[in-house]
């Protein structure tokens, strides 16, 4: 998952470095005022939505995977907690029912 956050980082910065170039270069429009800064920022992060979702799709599916192998284990490690504490339950009553069954 880190991975996949760094490469998607790596593509943001790269787009922000070439929406900078193309506005300061003129050849993409200004911002109104002092807005230009997130104007840049803004720009960058709509261009660079759509080439991470077609670049890092493998990386996407991978880190995809990794996070249901860990939510599985999870999931199987509170079901065996759970199956642990009813059968310890079950036993702590079994022992009750036996000490009841003898004074009486």
């Amino acid at each position: 998952m880190l991975r996949y956050t760094l490469m998607r980082l790596g593509i943001f910065a790269g787009c922000l470095v070439v929406v900078w170039g193309l506005v300061y270069s003129g050849l993409a429009p200004r911002g109104l005022g002092d807005s230009n800064g997130l104007w840049i920022i803004l720009l960058a992060m709509l261009i660079s939505a759509p080439i991470s979702l077609v670049v890092l799709r493998k990386e996407r599916d991978r880190a995809s995977e990794g996070i249901v192998r860990r939510m599985d284990r999870a999931k199987a490690k509170l079901e065996a907690d759970r199956n642990q504490e009813d059968a310890a339950d079950d036993s702590a009553r079994a022992q009750q029912g036996q000490a009841q069954g003898q004074t009486s």
